[in-house]
């Protein structure tokens, strides 16, 4: 059949069919190494979260051809089940990748898929692990960028079901008819919404599973040859003028292909907690190290955020005195007293007994949120410049602005930071992965590009575990 190429999806496809590994920059290569690193760390330590148990034994109950890894459980599943545990619990900590411009985060759907995907197909090497999800990424990323209006969608599992669809597609060898299809199919399935955090629920960390096991299922019909909707971008009734009422640029999704990967602009999240609150938690940091204040002497607390950000000041009742873990992650009033109380704020700081410790709620209590401030470019639709006014009951008052959060490409984490991130990581699983394993995992991601079969990886992910029925006895 031939293809309308006048079509933003048609472009896109081809693009994305016809890259390879040696089409890509070294710098893109190594951005796309550590994304993938990003998304194990974060899945390792979101084994033990709220929720992931449950998911992981419903994936075990359901049983089927167990060709693909759980990670840290060791369980094989169907690859549609492992990448959804496995996006589940990368998401779970919400201490993922963001791309702060297009508002979502991109790994935590393609790479599940493209891992799950690859188990299945079997001798996948490193270079083609790599290209799909670089290619997955930009996918997601674009969608993103192309996005205008905020109306209650989260991006991040709305296009991510296109996202793990391109990865798991590119690992498949579709044709760009094929993945015209696949994301016909993935189309079908795409939702995800921001009530699951205004709820303070499960299903925020849920959606993404969801986006990349919807994803992989989307690829796998495609190979076999189901059709799914032709424009499910730009059509009249594709995802933009259906979801998004028609506001979109249509320019983004395939201006400058090529010329630079999406993956190179990534944020990298220093805290396990919404990446709207990171400007808030730095500047409160900032303060912590400047004056070295006593958290009993602290009378008020102000914070300038943007309008998108005071969603997370508000209603002022949940947010200063969080029901659950969920609401913690998106508290602005919760966090900032975690980083004045504790002088950081660490994935322990996210559990059922940490929300209700009384030094950190007295102070969240006395947090007022001001709207003030503006996005700057770059750092559009919430991620604004933040300034935190901090009143000691002594009179003295210590204020701090930060305009890049800690983490954008503009305000990189160290690589010691980085390394500390992913040991404290490494920690937190429900099974913490032994030393050497660990050390092992980062020489091989970091050497990617050299591995011959991603079933060395799954190995690793594995940690030794033992078989499922063992762990149920």
């Amino acid at each position: 059949m031939v293809l309308n190429s006048t079509l933003p999806e048609v472009k896109l496809s081809e693009f994305v069919c016809n890259l390879s590994y040696d089409q890509l920059p070294p710098r893109t290569i190594r951005a796309t190494k550590s994304d993938i690193l990003d998304v194990f760390a974060a899945a390792v330590a979101g084994s033990s979260a709220s929720g992931t148990r449950e998911v992981v034994d419903l994936m075990a109950e359901f049983g089927g051809n167990g060709s693909s890894t759980i990670f840290v459980f060791g369980l094989q599943t169907p690859p549609p089940s492992a990448a959804l545990a496995n996006g589940t619990m990368a998401h779970a900590l919400d201490y993922d990748d963001t791309h702060d411009l297009a508002v979502l985060h991109a790994g935590v759907t393609v790479v599940p898929a493209a891992f799950a995907v690859a188990e299945y197909i079997g001798k996948v090497n490193g270079k083609d692990f790599i290209a799909a999800v670089a290619s997955g990424i930009e996918v997601t990323c674009r969608m993103g960028l192309a996005t205008k209006p905020w109306i209650g969608w989260i991006l991040t599992p709305l296009y991510g079901y296109f996202g793990a669809s391109t990865a798991a597609a590119k690992l498949l060898q579709l044709d760009p008819e094929g993945l015209l299809n696949a994301w016909g199919i993935a189309y079908a399935q795409a939702a995800g919404n921001t009530e699951g955090s205004a709820s303070g629920a499960l299903t925020k960390r849920l959606q993404a599973g969801l986006a990349a096991s919807g994803g992989v299922l989307a690829a796998l019909l495609a190979k076999r040859g189901i059709t799914g909707a032709r424009e499910s971008m730009g059509g009249q009734a594709g995802i933009f003028n259906l979801y998004q009422r028609g506001e979109y640029d249509s320019a983004a999704l395939t201006q400058g292909l090529g010329n630079g990967f999406e993956v190179e602009r990534l944020s990298y999240k220093p805290y396990p907690c919404c990446r709207f609150t990171h400007t808030a938690i730095d500047a409160a940091l900032d303060i912590t190290r400047r004056y070295n204040i006593e958290a009993d002497q602290i009378a008020e607390v102000t914070v300038n955020v943007s309008k998108e950000a005071y969603d997370l000041c508000e209603p002022e009742d949940v947010k200063s005195n969080p029901r659950t873990i969920v609401d913690a992650q998106f508290s602005i009033p919760y966090t900032v007293a975690v980083a004045l109380v504790k002088k950081k704020v660490c994935i322990d700081d996210f559990t059922d007994q940490a929300i209700k410790e009384k030094t950190v709620l007295t102070i969240s209590n006395r947090v007022k949120c001001i709207v003030s401030m503006r996005p700057t470019e770059g750092m559009a639709r919430g991620i604004a410049p933040c300034k935190i006014t901090v009143k000691m009951t002594g009179g003295s008052s210590f204020s701090s602005r930060i305009d890049v959060a800690k983490g954008h490409p503009e305000n990189p984490m160290t690589e010691e930071e980085l390394f500390n991130k992913f040991q404290d990581c490494m920690a937190h699983a429900v099974r913490p992965l032994p030393g050497a394993t660990s050390r092992k995992l980062l020489q091989v991601v970091g050497e990617l590009e050299d591995v011959h079969e991603i079933k060395e990886i799954a190995d690793l992910l594995r940690g030794g575990a033992m078989p499922w029925a063992s762990q149920q006895s």
